[in-house]
């Protein structure tokens, strides 16, 4: 019985097992979505935040469970996604692999599928996105390909399902193994040896000596031997070093590469003529060059906001929560209630304050779906344009001293809709570090549209002046935390290192396929936070906690911040929801309990205070509990302390606004 994840509904045990294997950015969530059909769930592989999906197709009448594998360049891992995929396959022991292959960068894929052949697994190269290879001149000689490799090929273009259902039948054709690189004389003798010294049960034997010689220590965590054979390994390693003057890694990496070059240079030929539409070339160029990308670049983000933080946190929101939701579906529900005579407490947990109704349902399907439904849109337009790897590209520079690459521009837009999702959405960095450091700068620093909106109500009616302080205070402190952060946090940052495809008109099916895909994920994993944050608040209201903690924080707003005692209460509340708690500080400066200069400290503060308790749940869910404190710990310390500072330093110099 093969171990998948505790979370999956569907517990595959019979089916023989196929993987999806391939580079990032080949089309392989397209052709997974074709092979499985609506049997497909997705969750986090034990352990990480990656995700995994995994579904049933048949084939002639043969049943397999299918694997769609994060992307991966080598399984000699620099990044967690491929971490995943190395203890995937080793661990699960797929019976057939299918490599989807980018056409147009045929040489690079090649060096994987010789990884791949190592595991002695039959194999299929799917040469997938062939249209567009073909719009730039490169044609491949498939049969010649298959005869090199010993494996089947078969040409597709996802987006359009061509060639998909010969793939599907070439499934239940396929079992035999690819043929092998050969590596050398030394190297061979070497991994016949370390073959020996593994358990005679253990499958892809081959595989990981390769493994091993490459240097990849971690790979003992997956094998049953005992110290003494690990050393005996690592002194043949070790014995096989010294016959190399570079490292075994280089060295295999070479070969591979070698053999990718001579199998490019027998089945790629240049066609004189290059079929290229002239607004894909235009839109190309204007991408790439950096006088017209970066102003492009940030008329998209402009847009992307406008729709996500404009039109769906704004209108969308504003109609489903204030018309639906307040104006007919809660009205209704306290009249059917009234007539049922409830206890009052029970009332109270469904229609209350902290009600399941009024706070659970309301902020998880009135608030953040419309949000998420726009955004995912907008990112699947980017996604299959193919525009999205050039803004990470064009963005990768400027968050290098941070600590990030050009992914995180992605969550931090989010953010600027709904600080829950974008802290969902980091888990499409590569590194255990980027995603901290992404997830921080979240929570203190990018504050989401519903929060912006009533802040910059209020720094509109007191100055210019009023705003350019906040605005300062804000991105200066997030760029001075995650500077440091960048220093402190153990790891590093990984290049970004991504094939830049083809501008291409976005398919409408395809974007509402991924858009229900990842709706339905939001359903699943988030909702559920949702429910269970607003249930521990009705508790702790009713225990009278937190009042508790209102009169606990009471003394440092009125003596740090030299604010009125009832802003206590905006802040409690901002941990509640964040535009709650920035329209109760509205409502103090409208009757006069607080004066501008107040205003924008206060501003400040709640901008860079804690999470709101959704995404203070999520961030549990995506880093832990131990990271998840600190991140709140630390907000609220640095809040404060901004906010103190600040106070200080505007009646020091007596700055009026």
């Amino acid at each position: 019985m093969r171990n998948h994840e505790k979370k999956s509904p569907i517990i595959f045990t019979d089916n023989p097992l196929l993987a999806l294997v391939g580079n990032p950015n080949t089309g392989k969530s397209l052709v997974f979505n074709y092979l499985t059909q609506q049997y497909a769930t997705v969750s986090n592989y034990p352990g990480t935040t990656v995700d995994i999906s995994r579904g049933l197709g048949r084939f002639s009448g043969r049943e397999f469970l299918i694997i769609d594998t994060p992307g991966t360049n080598s399984f000699i891992v620099n990044s967690e996604d491929e971490a995943v995929t190395r203890k995937l396959i080793i661990s699960e022991t797929p019976s057939l692999i299918i490599q989807v292959i980018d056409s147009k960068a045929l040489r690079r894929s090649l060096s994987l599928a010789q990884e791949l052949a190592d595991l002695e697994v039959p194999l299929i190269l799917d040469l997938n996105m062939s249209d567009e290879a073909k719009e730039r001149g490169i044609k491949i000689d498939a049969p010649r390909l298959s005869q090199e490799l010993n494996a089947r090929v078969v040409e597709t273009v996802a987006t359009t399902r061509q060639g998909l259902e010969a793939l599907k039948n070439s499934v239940a054709e396929t079992d035999k193994p690819p043929a092998r690189t050969f590596y050398g004389e030394k190297i061979e003798a070497a991994i016949g040896y370390i073959s020996r010294l593994l358990p005679q049960s253990l499958r892809f034997k081959r595989f990981i000596c390769l493994l091993i010689i490459s240097g990849e220590q971690e790979i003992y965590k997956l094998l049953p031997i005992n110290k003494e054979i690990i050393r005996r390994i690592e002194d043949k390693a070790g014995q096989l070093q010294k016959e190399y003057a570079n490292s075994l890694r280089l060295v295999l990496q070479r070969i591979r590469e070698n053999r990718a070059k001579e199998i490019t240079q027998q089945v790629v030929s240049r066609q004189g003529l290059i079929i290229k539409k002239r607004w894909q070339e235009m839109i190309n160029k204007l991408t790439l060059k950096p006088l017209s990308a970066v102003p492009l670049a940030l008329l998209l983000l402009y847009l992307m906001y406008k729709f996500v933080g404009g039109f769906a946190a704004q209108n969308a929101v504003g109609f489903l929560e204030e018309r639906i939701f307040a104006g007919y579906l809660i009205p209704w529900l306290q009249g059917f209630f009234s007539l049922v005579n409830l206890p009052a407490v029970v009332y109270d947990f469904i229609l209350g304050e902290y009600g399941m109704f009024t706070m659970a349902i309301t902020y998880a399907l009135a608030i953040i779906f419309p949000i998420l439904v726009a955004f995912f849109i907008f990112f699947g337009i980017l996604e299959d344009s193919g525009y999205l790897p050039r803004l990470c590209a064009l963005l990768d520079r400027l968050f290098h001293p941070l600590g990030l690459n050009g992914k995180a521009v992605l969550p931090f837009v989010l953010g600027l809709g709904c600080d829950t999702m974008a802290t969902l959405t980091t888990r499409t960095l590569d590194t255990k570090k980027e995603r901290i450091i992404a997830t921080l700068i979240l929570t203190l620093a990018i504050p989401c549209s519903a929060q912006l909106g009533v802040i910059l109500g209020i720094l509109g009616a007191i100055s210019a002046r009023a705003t350019l302080i906040w605005l300062g205070m804000v991105i200066g402190s997030g760029i001075l935390v995650s500077f440091l952060a960048s220093r402190l946090i153990k790891g590093r940052r990984p290049a970004l290192i991504q094939e830049l495809p083809p501008i291409r008109v976005p398919q409408i099916s395809n974007i509402l396929l991924k858009v229900w895909i990842r709706l339905k994920w939001y359903l699943k994993e988030a909702v559920p936070l949702f429910i269970l944050a607003t249930a521990m608040l009705f508790f702790l209201d009713k225990s009278g906690a937190l009042q508790a903690v209102q009169s606990l924080t009471s003394p440092l707003v009125t003596g740090l911040l030299s604010l009125p005692e009832k802003a206590t209460e905006a802040f409690l509340v901002g941990f509640l929801r964040r535009d709650y708690g920035a329209a109760g500080l509205y409502m103090l400066l409208k009757s006069g309990a607080m004066d501008n200069l107040q205003a924008v400290v206060s501003l400040v503060v709640i901008t860079l205070f804690v999470p709101c308790i959704a995404q203070f749940f999520v961030t549990i869910k995506e880093r832990g509990l131990k990271i998840a404190l600190l991140i709140f710990f630390f907000t609220f310390s640095f809040a404060f302390v901004a906010g103190g500072a600040l106070n200080f330093v505007l009646r020091h110099f007596n700055v009026s606004f």
